[in-house]
């Protein structure tokens, strides 16, 4: 098995917004929320009223919002990717007073590919 690709979070946020139709799950340590065919994916970025940026991975049925997860992204120290069975996980890192903690995480269908960017190359898949 290769070796967990490690990436910014500003590397990995910006090629995800390319993916949205290859995200199979996504959640934290206490949520999943899980790809359905009825749903579809949007990512989005927000300012909270402390003035930071949240990144806002949602999942919708048609326009109306199923779950959300806000990721703070001033807190994220890094993303590592790694395959796992039969799909890619990119877990966001955390510092806490124990060290690194994956606090976040996505699952795709396919591995981090840095020629694909959705600013660079409009939408992938």
């Amino acid at each position: 098995m290769p070796d967990p690709i490690v990436l910014s979070f500003e590397e990995f946020w910006s090629w995800l917004k390319g993916h949205p139709n290859c995200v199979l799950s996504a959640g934290t340590v206490d949520t999943v929320i899980f790809d359905h065919d009825d749903f579809h994916w949007t990512f989005s970025e927000e300012l909270n009223p402390e003035g930071h940026d949240e990144m806002l991975v949602q999942a919708l049925r048609g326009k109306q919002l199923v779950a959300e997860i806000l990721i703070p992204r001033g807190r994220i120290i890094h993303v590592q990717g790694e395959a796992r069975d039969q799909e890619f996980v990119f877990e966001c890192f955390e510092e806490d007073d124990g060290g690194p903690v994956a606090s976040y995480f996505v699952a795709l269908s396919h591995g981090y590919d840095p020629e694909e960017h959705s600013e660079t190359q409009g939408w992938v898949h």
